[in-house]
C-alpha cells in the first residue's frame, strides 16, 4: 500500500515482510535472579551478538511500520483530540498505533518489557518472579501538538534498552518517508545510507533547536536563556525531528527539558552512531531500568544533545553555571 505524492505529502511504504516468531530469550536473569530460580547459571552482562541484534533490529522496523499504517492514515484528517492529566494532548492515532506496537512486540518477544507513554509499563510474558533485561521504550506521535495542526515534523520514537541503556533506537517519520536507525556500535543510517553529524567547535557558531521556549521553568528557564543568547541562531518547534537533523548534520544542538524517557531514548543511540554526543544537563547518561520504569520512577527530563563533543562541553558549562 503506497500514499501518492501530493503536495508536501511522501510516499508511504507498507509494512516490512518480518516474520514476528518470537526470539529466544537473550541474557534475561540476573545473577540473583538465577540464583532465585534454583542455580540457574545467569547470563554474561554483554550485549546480543551481532545476528540477534539484527533481528531485534528487524522487530524495531516492524514496530515502526505497524505505527506508520495507523498515524498516516489520520494524519490531516478531522478527529477527536482529548487532553490528558498532564494538560498534554492525545488522539484516537497515538493510542490505536500504540496498542498496535504492543501487540508487534507480544508476537515477537513476549518475553521483554515495554513502556508506553499512552499506557505505561507492561512486563514481560513468563516467569513473574524474573525481571527481564530488555525494555522497549515507545512514544507512538512524538509532537502530538505538530501531528494535530497538520505539521509533517511528528515522529514514532521506537527503543530498546538492555539493562537500562539504550541499544536500538528509530526514529520514524512516516508522512515525509524518513527514517533513522541508530544501533550500538554502529553508524547511524537515515533510509538506509549512513550519516553523520557535522563540525562546529565553538557554540557561538551553533545553530540550536528546543520544542518550544515554554517547556523551561525557573532555573531551566534561566539556564536555557543563557545558552540560547551565545548561540549563532536558535530555532523552534521540531520535537524529535530536531535530534534527526542534529544526527544528519543540519543543526548544531538541541537543549530541552520536562522530557519523558519516552521522549528521548530512542534518540541516544542515533545521536551518539551519528558522532554526535547526548547526555542530561549535568552530562551524565541517559538510562533506565526495568526497576525504575515498573515503578514508575523516571530520571530528570533535561537532555543536552551535539554533534561535536567540543560544542557540548561547552554548551554544558553554560547550563551548569547557570543551574548551579
Amino acid at each position: 500500500q503506497k500514499m501518492a505524492r501530493s503536495g508536501h505529502m511522501a510516499t508511504v511504504h507498507a509494512p516490512r515482510a518480518v516474520a514476528l516468531t518470537p526470539i529466544a530469550p537473550i541474557c534475561c536473569f540476573s545473577a540473583p535472579q538465577a540464583a532465585r530460580r534454583g542455580g540457574m547459571t545467569a547470563c554474561r552482562a554483554s550485549l546480543p551478538d551481532a545476528e540477534t541484534l539484527d533481528e531485534l533490529v528487524a522487530v524495531a522496523h516492524t514496530v515502526a511500520d505497524t505505527a506508520a499504517a495507523i498515524t498516516t492514515k489520520y494524519f490531516r484528517t478531522r478527529f477527536e483530540v482529548d487532553v490528558k492529566s498532564d494538560a498534554s494532548p492525545v488522539t484516537i492515532a497515538d493510542r490505536q498505533a500504540e496498542q498496535a506496537m504492543r501487540e508487534a512486540l507480544a508476537a515477537a518477544v513476549p518475553g521483554h518489557c515495554v513502556f508506553g507513554e499512552e499506557e505505561g509499563f507492561q512486563a514481560g510474558q513468563g516467569d513473574a518472579s524474573a525481571v527481564s533485561d530488555y525494555l522497549w521504550v515507545l512514544d507512538p506521535i512524538d509532537g502530538t501538538k505538530s501531528f494535530i495542526t497538520g505539521k509533517p515534523v511528528f515522529g514514532t520514537l521506537v527503543s530498546l534498552l538492555y539493562r537500562g541503556a539504550p541499544v536500538i533506537g528509530i526514529l520514524d517519520q512516516p508522512v515525509q518517508g524518513e527514517r533513522w536507525l541508530g544501533v550500538s556500535g554502529r553508524q547511524t543510517t537515515l533510509n538506509g545510507s549512513k550519516i553523520h553529524s557535522r563540525a562546529c567547535g565553538d557554540v557561538s557558531s551553533a545553530y540550536l533547536y528546543a520544542t518550544t521556549p515554554h517547556m523551561f521553568e525557573g532555573k531551566t528557564e534561566v539556564a536555557f536563556n543563557a545558552l540560547r543568547d551565545q548561540v549563532r541562531i536558535p530555532l523552534y518547534g521540531c520535537d524529535c525531528y530536531a535530534y534527526g537533523l542534529l544526527a544528519a548534520g543540519h543543526c548544531d544542538l538541541v537543549a530541552e527539558a520536562d522530557l519523558k524517557p519516552y521522549d528521548y531514548m530512542a534518540l541516544v543511540p542515533i545521536v551518539i552512531g551519528a558522532g554526535g554526543k547526548i547526555t542530561d544537563w549535568k552530562g551524565g547518561e541517559l538510562r533506565w531500568s526495568v526497576e525504575e520504569a515498573s515503578g514508575g520512577v523516571a530520571p530528570i527530563g533535561e537532555v543536552l544533545a551535539a554533534g561535536d563533543a567540543n560544542c557540548h562541553a561547552k554548551a554544558l558549562k553554560i547550563l551548569d553555571a547557570n543551574t548551579s
